[in-house]
């Protein structure tokens, strides 16, 4: 019996991280409640406290969800035979998410601006963890291309894509994605 409930509880507890993802790129961590997380994954409010105790442990476990994320997109991404295209597309990847990145902007960076706001420096601490695995991955690209400076390169790259989901965001304007993505490109192909 207990191995029959052990999968519907993980799987209960995915759905719940997988809500709390979704809605807190949405909606931001103070406005977003238990009740809406469980409301998006379609369980009792009450089911939500036991697996998370409070609203930072559901953040703690979208953060989780974020690393997670980015480590399958980088992984994928790996298979491409060249570091400079497996750049290009990554850029093409964030592209893609015009349309998101125009009404919430970058799921992890929205996040980190709003959790690096508080005092407890616990959060925030984690949500720097999610950016600097993307920065290490992106810098490991430039160093394969063979340039010194690659955490600089990798700094000026993952800045770029946040300045164009800000001002995506900001503009309410996806196409601000596309036009930027293709600098990045051009970019890339100029190093």
């Amino acid at each position: 019996m207990t191995n029959s409930v052990q999968p519907r509880g993980a799987e209960k507890r995915r759905r719940l991280t997988a809500a709390a993802t979704a809605v807190l790129h949405r909606q931001g961590v103070e406005r977003t409640t238990l009740a809406d997380i469980a409301k998006e994954a379609d369980v009792p409010v009450g089911n939500v406290y036991y697996y998370f105790k409070t609203k930072d442990d559901l953040v703690q476990a979208a953060l989780g969800e974020h690393s997670a994320y980015l480590k399958q997109m980088t992984d994928a991404l790996d298979a491409i035979g060249e570091p400079r295209e497996r750049l290009k597309a990554l850029v093409a990847a964030w592209v893609e998410q015009k349309e998101t990145a125009a009404r919430y902007g970058c799921p992890t960076g929205t996040l980190t601006v709003e959790l690096d706001k508080r005092a407890d420096g616990i959060l925030d601490v984690e949500a720097g963890r999610v950016v600097r695995q993307l920065l290490d991955w992106v810098a490991a690209q430039f160093t394969a291309m063979g340039h010194a400076n690659a955490d600089d390169l990798a700094l000026t790259l993952v800045s770029g894509y946040q300045g164009m989901s800000m001002m995506a965001g900001a503009l309410r304007d996806p196409e601000v994605m596309t036009r930027e993505g293709a600098r990045l490109v051009g970019w890339l192909d100029g190093l």
